[in-house]
This record gives C-alpha cells, sequence and structure tokens, in this order.
C-alpha cells in the first residue's frame, strides 16, 4: 500500500463534493482536521455521517461557507448546532440509509474512512464501524483512508481491498473508548426488572449506556443468550467469558454475536479483533425487520425521551428541537414483536435528570414521534414493567401511571380521566 501525506489526501475533495464519513469509534479524525484546515479553498461541501466521535470542527461558524452538515443521526458533537451554521438533520431508519446511495438520492463523491492496515492478502477491514460504510464505499467515487493498525480487525461485512482505495495515509491515533459510568439506583431497578422476563435462549438487541448495562448485569444466571443488536459494548463481555452468551439457540448466525458496529473500551476492541465469533454486518441487514424476526425470543431493549399516556414514543427529539434520530428503534422493535416469542421494551428512567417526567399525557409540541402506540408492547421504569399489547387507551393509561414517578401519578390520573372517561 502506497501512503501519501494527509495535505495530498485531502486536496482530492473539491468544492459542492458530497462527502460521507465514517462514525462512531472509527471516525477518521485525521482526515476530518485536515479536510477543515483546507477549508478556505472549498465552497458548499456537503458532509454526510451517522455520529461520529470527536470535536466536528466543521460544525463552527467560520465554516459556514466551506461546509453543510446532513447528520443520518446526530451526536454529542453535533447536537449544539442543529438547525444553525448549515447543520441539518435526515429522518430515515438506519437500515435505509444504503438505500440513499444505492439509489443515488445521496450520490457520494469521497467517503473518508479508517481501516486496518492490509493482510497478507491485501484486505483492511473497517474496523468497529460497518454500519452505513459499506454502502458508502460501494458507491462514493473516491474512497481516502486513514490507515491504522490500531483498528481491531472485525469478521463480516467490513473488509475492503487495498486497491479499492484511492488514497492512503498512515495513521497511528489511538481509538475512541467509552468508559462505563457506574449504575444508578434506577438504572439498577429497571435492569433487574427487564432481566426478570428475559428467557433463556432469548436473543439480545440492546444499545450503550446504563440501562443495557444494567440488564446485562442481571443476567449472569442465564443459558444460551444469543446477540443480534445495532450494536454492542463492554457488557457482553463478563456474558461471553461464562457461557451465558453463546448464540446456541439462534436460527440466524448461530454461534456468532451480530452487530454493525461497536462501541466500548480496549478490551472490547481486544475481543472484537479478528474474532471469528463477531460479524459486524452492513446496517441494511441487521436492522432489516426479516432478518432480526429470523431468531426466536428477540428481545429488543430500547429507549425514550418521553412516553404519552396512549404508548406514543419520543426518542429523536426534546420538542422540536433535534436531539438524536429515529436510529433503528422501529427496526428493532417490529421485529422482536414478529419473532417466535419476542418480547420489545421501552426501557427509561421515569424522570430526566431534572426531575421532569417522562410519563406525559400528551408529547411536547413539536416532539417527533419515533415508535407508534401500536408498535408498543414492554415499557419499564425503574418502578417495574408493564405491556401495554392490546390494551385499550384507558388500560394502557393505567398501566403507565402505574411505573410513573409518584409524585406526577396524582396529576396524571386526573388527566387520564379527562382524555379517556372512566376507567375500565
Amino acid at each position: 500500500m502506497k501512503f501519501i501525506t494527509t495535505t495530498q489526501a485531502i486536496q482530492h475533495i473539491q468544492s459542492q463534493n458530497r462527502i460521507f464519513i465514517q462514525g462512531a469509534a472509527a471516525t477518521p479524525n485525521k482526515l476530518i482536521n485536515e479536510m477543515v484546515a483546507q477549508a478556505a479553498r472549498l465552497v458548499d461541501v456537503e458532509i454526510c455521517h451517522m455520529h461520529t466521535i470527536g470535536d466536528a470542527p466543521y460544525t463552527q461558524k467560520e465554516f459556514y461557507n466551506s461546509f453543510k452538515i446532513n447528520n443520518f443521526f446526530i451526536g454529542a458533537n453535533t447536537r449544539a448546532t442543529i438547525g444553525r451554521v448549515r447543520n441539518q438533520y435526515i429522518p430515515v431508519f438506519l437500515s435505509e440509509i444504503p438505500v440513499l446511495f444505492k439509489k443515488g438520492i445521496l450520490p457520494l463523491d469521497v467517503a473518508l474512512i479508517h481501516v486496518s492496515p492490509p493482510d497478507k492478502h491485501g484486505f483492511c477491514s473497517l474496523g468497529l464501524s460497518v454500519d452505513t460504510t459499506r454502502a458508502a464505499i460501494e458507491h462514493a467515487k473516491v474512497i481516502i483512508a486513514q490507515v491504522n493498525p490500531k483498528m481491531p480487525r472485525s469478521h463480516g461485512d467490513g473488509i475492503i481491498h487495498e486497491s479499492k482505495i484511492h488514497h492512503a495515509v498512515l495513521c497511528d491515533d489511538d481509538i475512541p473508548e467509552d468508559t462505563p459510568e457506574p449504575l444508578t439506583p434506577e438504572e439498577q431497578a429497571i435492569g433487574r426488572h427487564i432481566a426478570n422476563i428475559i428467557e433463556d435462549g432469548a436473543c439480545l438487541q440492546m444499545g450503550i449506556g446504563g440501562i443495557p448495562n444494567a440488564v446485562l448485569a442481571c443476567l449472569g444466571n442465564h443459558k444460551n443468550l444469543g446477540v443480534h443488536s445495532e450494536m454492542f459494548s463492554d457488557g457482553i463481555l463478563p456474558l461471553v467469558e461464562k457461557g451465558v452468551i453463546n448464540g446456541m439457540k439462534k436460527k440466524s448466525h448461530p454461534g456468532k454475536m451480530v452487530a454493525t458496529f461497536a462501541v466500548g473500551s480496549r478490551r472490547l476492541y481486544d475481543f472484537i479483533d479478528d474474532n471469528p465469533t463477531v460479524a459486524l454486518l452492513d446496517v441494511s441487514y441487521t436492522n432489516s425487520t426479516e432478518a432480526i424476526m429470523k431468531n426466536p425470543k428477540v428481545t429488543a431493549i430500547n429507549s425514550a425521551i418521553e412516553i404519552d399516556l396512549t404508548g406514543q414514543i419520543c426518542a429523536d427529539s426534546i420538542g422540536p428541537k433535534m436531539f438524536s434520530g429515529v436510529g433503528g428503534q422501529m427496526d428493532f422493535i417490529r421485529g422482536a414483536a414478529l419473532s417466535k416469542g419476542g418480547k420489545p421494551i421501552i426501557a427509561m428512567t421515569s424522570t430526566t435528570k431534572k426531575g421532569q417526567n417522562k410519563i406525559v399525557p400528551f408529547l411536547k409540541e413539536g416532539a417527533g414521534v419515533v415508535s407508534t402506540r401500536a408498535h408498543m408492547h414492554y415499557i419499564a421504569t425503574e418502578y417495574g414493567i408493564v405491556d401495554l399489547y392490546g390494551k385499550n387507551l384507558a388500560q394502557r393509561a393505567k398501566a403507565l401511571i402505574s411505573i410513573a414517578h409518584p409524585s406526577f401519578r396524582e396529576v396524571l390520573e386526573k388527566k387520564a380521566f379527562e382524555i379517556f372517561g372512566s376507567p375500565w
């Protein structure tokens, strides 16, 4: 593989180009920083990505004329400027982002990626973020890669031959890590409630953060669990080591842990590196309802910003202010519901960190409905877990009020009576 300087590589980006940037723990920050350093010669470069890790300097006001951003999912580094400095969000299921490239709805000029060095056969790995990057490198006219020996080599769809990389830059940066925070009492309680309804042989989907880790921490006595998820993090490792997660009961990819990206500690990255039991696959497959439902007892655990008394879930915005994105929630909620013995679960603390209620009579004005009331099954807070499926609106309200924070229950009961009339 022939290497050039970062400056030389980024000179292949031109004004009005549409650029795809690989995300999560594989964000190519060396290439990003050089692109911003060359901003003075660039006009109206459109940047597309899921959530990235790093400073995202292209969102700063001083680069208003150089860059405009379309987020497929909003990360912490772009959230503050959403709706300003030409920083926007495209509502889309993660499973359908590759379609935007394949159908030419968003034709790509350049893909900036972060890969492992080529093996003896000349193949590099996309490492920790295959997701939408697989489709991007298939359809971008020019591929620019930072090649990093610290990037884990993942098995699955994230393989690219060095001959397909047009310009390569050597990199030795550390891979971004995420260290889990200590679990709160509320998260621990939610973890216990959910663990109580997870059956042996279940196939798990869960994300990153306190609640997923709390659930996993309670599964040490379970048997023959599997993983088919959008992503996973360190919480799975103790269960793999104990043999609790072994994938024996999976119908699709038995014995393998399937995801599309991973974020965690160096320990997790070392576990993924050249591990044939981990398959990081294209997001159009991992998040397709058809693929998800093939496995029995799919238990999908997702989160919410707010839920109303009928079961409508807002998970992407706080009122009209975009916070994250649609993501894969609908894909997995529906896939789990259609799985034999599956359990779709929405899990959240009953209140925000500021003490505001998350179970509300009506979603905030401008809030988006990510999952509809018809998709809802299990809802969990620290006060318990309820199943809304098959319940009428008055019954749903009663069930949700029972797991709301006690200080809000009386107000919710009065409001429910006004909306739905006499309770059943």
